[in-house]
């Protein structure tokens, strides 16, 4: 698979769940290199580190860099990893941290956290990005925000602010960066299986709580990371060279009729 053949990219968050599945399918489809960033290097599913899990299942070269998203030098070093490999070619904005939350309880501790990764990061992450990507005549930005960047929900009122922030950055930025080349897409998961909110239970509750969602969803299943990982793909390639500023949901069709 040749989609991304030649290219280079940076995934934030990319040691675990939907970034680690985003990290593997550009280098299943032809990536040359990719570059893990996060600030903890072994995954929290079962399984080796992503950098080495491609080196053992693909063609592609990959290393790890220790990368906070809310420190800029730490952004600077993720580029500074893809320049080693070539140059930057697509920049993954994937680091996020999400929690149920009680609105008349949010600390502004919590807030800003939430703010700081999600939103903050993506920000500052695709201002590195750009500079590099402008150098090099484009490429490609791709932020993962959220089906709640796109409605409100009041069990994660500030998760969802974060990610409207998010999408609403995707839009600014299509337009800001267009002239250099440089594409910013969104995708806007639904339910997807990972362990964003800790460790899974296998309760007679959440069994029960998973199988009424699953019937609500018209493909009757959670989302798996390798969902999330096609549709960046797509978004990366030199198939969607005339699609920025786009949300793409990636939901099982929940959204087209709640």
């Amino acid at each position: 698979m040749t989609l991304l053949d030649g290219k280079t990219a940076v995934v934030t968050g990319g040691s675990s769940g939907i970034g680690r599945g985003i990290a593997r399918g550009f280098a299943e489809h032809g990536a040359s290199a990719v570059v893990v960033a996060d600030v903890r290097e072994d995954p929290k599913e079962s399984g080796p580190p992503t950098h080495e899990l491609l080196a053992d299942e693909t063609d592609a070269a990959a290393t790890f860099v220790q990368c906070d998203v809310t420190n800029t030098d730490d952004l600077e070093a993720a580029a500074d990893a893809a320049a080693e490999f070539g140059g930057l070619d697509i920049w993954v904005n994937n680091a996020g941290i999400w929690h149920a939350e009680d609105f008349l309880d949010v600390t502004e501790a919590e807030y800003q956290q939430l703010m700081d990764v999600n939103t903050k990061g993506a920000y500052f992450g695709s201002q590195v990005a750009a500079a590099r990507l402008r150098d090099r005549g484009g490429g490609s930005i791709i932020n993962i925000s959220s089906i709640a960047g796109l409605f409100g929900n009041g069990n994660w009122p500030t998760y969802a602010t974060s990610k409207g922030g998010l999408t609403l950055l995707t839009y600014s930025l299509a337009h800001e960066l267009g002239e250099l080349g440089i594409r910013v897409n969104a995708i806007h998961p639904g339910a997807i299986q990972t362990m964003i909110g800790g460790e899974p239970t296998d309760s007679e509750a959440a069994a029960a709580g998973a199988e009424q969602f699953t019937q609500m969803v018209p493909l009757g299943r959670y989302g798996q990371p390798e969902d999330v990982a096609g549709a960046a793909v797509f978004l990366a390639s030199d198939l969607a060279g005339y699609v920025t500023g786009e949300s793409l949901v990636v939901d099982g069709g929940w959204t087209s009729w709640r």
